[in-house]
């Protein structure tokens, strides 16, 4: 089905100010300097505004009109959903998986007036999902996001609260009774999978990994660790991310780092406190220097006298991101298979000697430790939780206690 364009206003240059403009209902609103944070903030206001007001224009292919159509509507929601679920500039996952949620409907119904939307359409769109090889809970959390647009609409008075009040009625697929395949948990990592990749990855990739095994943190927590956020002056040390999953609760998240925490921290520490301790660039610095110490033939001239470009195509960030770090750890599974496979020459294709694993599986090996020595309780508060429930997701259940309380009770 070809990409239906939505007739809305669009975000233009004014070359003359400068300035980014939009034309709603033939006036001319001025949203501040062209490209700039601020002015598009403002066009997401003013259009999600005048689409709520009821002043959008249909698109000319839709034949009958009852309101506004199923792609206005999710125009409108974006433009508002962009601007909520942003943080620090850039989009959260939660966004993508709204927009994830989306396709399928815009796909099947982008034309069709939302009046008419009905529970047997959102089921087609549900079915459309199953048959795409999502599994159950996705396929439900995706409904789930369209019956809570129809409910912003509702909210809105952009759909009819009888349309809203019908999709309530559709019930989520239930296990075993849909063709919808299961989730697979997620489980910890086991040490000795850990451990050979510890040795394909730089020192700063090393030392994150380590911290989480000890502490649980989140992946997004551990990678923006800088020195001003360190509180060094107990014998246990606190660190306080500077923006975390849940701070939009209200909610503190302190970390605390004992003595072995600390060991791995202090050669990371710098002068400038506001720096990020684990730097991609330094890990590269540090991989062409090892580089150049095994190098087994001369440099040429050419190569000597090549200098750092001061304003690269690509710049690398002076911090890892989730998703480089997952991409290192990835990497360096595939690395740790290899390496395992050249000591194996007789295996299989099909052999698996280092399966792929990802930065958030050492959450769960964090907070199974910690239940099984600990309690449930101090995982909940070390992995910062605000239920047991939470933490019941992420900490394996320890079996060998219960087969040895059953032994000694009968």
């Amino acid at each position: 089905m070809p990409k239906l364009k939505f007739a809305l206003p669009s975000y233009r240059h004014h070359k003359v100010s400068g300035h980014a403009i939009v034309t709603l209902n033939g006036k001319d609103h001025y949203l501040g300097p062209w490209q700039s944070e601020s002015s598009k903030i403002e066009y997401k206001r003013l259009l999600t505004e005048w689409i709520a007001a009821g002043k959008t224009v249909a698109a000319k292919d839709v034949e009958s009109r009852n309101g506004i159509i199923v792609a206005e509507l999710l125009a409108a929601y974006l433009a508002e959903a962009e601007m909520a679920y942003t943080k620090n500039g850039r989009p959260t996952s939660h966004l993508h998986n709204i927009k994830d949620a989306l396709i399928p409907l815009r796909e099947l119904y982008a034309r069709e007036a939302v009046a008419t939307f009905s529970p047997l359409k959102l089921k087609a769109v549900r079915e459309t999902l199953v048959k795409r090889g999502l599994c159950r809970s996705t396929v439900n959390k995706h409904a789930g996001t369209i019956k809570r647009i129809f409910k912003w609409g509702t909210e809105n008075e952009l759909v009819p609260a009888t349309v809203f009040h019908a999709l309530q009625a559709v019930s989520g697929l239930r296990r075993g009774r849909s063709a919808a395949k299961e989730s697979v948990p997620v489980k910890p990592v086991p040490e000795t999978y850990v451990e050979a990749v510890i040795v394909h990855v730089s020192a700063q990739v090393a030392a994150m990994v380590r911290l989480q095994q000890l502490t649980g943190m989140r992946p997004g927590e551990v990678t923006i660790m800088r020195g001003c956020d360190l509180d060094m002056t107990g014998k246990v040390w606190t660190y306080t991310p500077s923006t975390h999953k849940t701070e939009h609760h209200g909610i503190e998240r302190p970390i605390y780092l004992g003595p072995k925490a600390q060991d791995i921290i202090k050669p990371f520490l710098k002068s400038d406190l506001a720096a990020y301790l684990f730097d991609p660039r330094d890990a590269m610095e540090a991989f062409n220097a090892e580089r150049r110490q095994n190098r087994k033939t001369p440099m040429t001239p050419s190569q000597a006298k090549r200098t750092k470009k001061t304003r690269p195509k690509v710049a690398p960030l002076d911090h890892y991101t989730t998703e480089s770090y997952r991409r290192a750890i990835a990497r360096a599974c595939e690395a740790a298979d290899q390496a395992a496979r050249n000591e194996h020459p007789d295996a299989k294709p099909e052999d698996v000697f280092v399966p792929a694993w990802h930065p958030h599986q050492l959450r769960h090996n964090a907070a199974t430790r910690l239940r099984k020595e600990f309690g449930i309780e101090a995982a909940r508060v070390v992995l910062g939780h605000r239920t047991a429930a939470v933490t019941e997701v992420y900490a394996e259940m320890d079996q060998a206690k219960a087969s040895s309380i059953m032994g000694r009770v009968g």
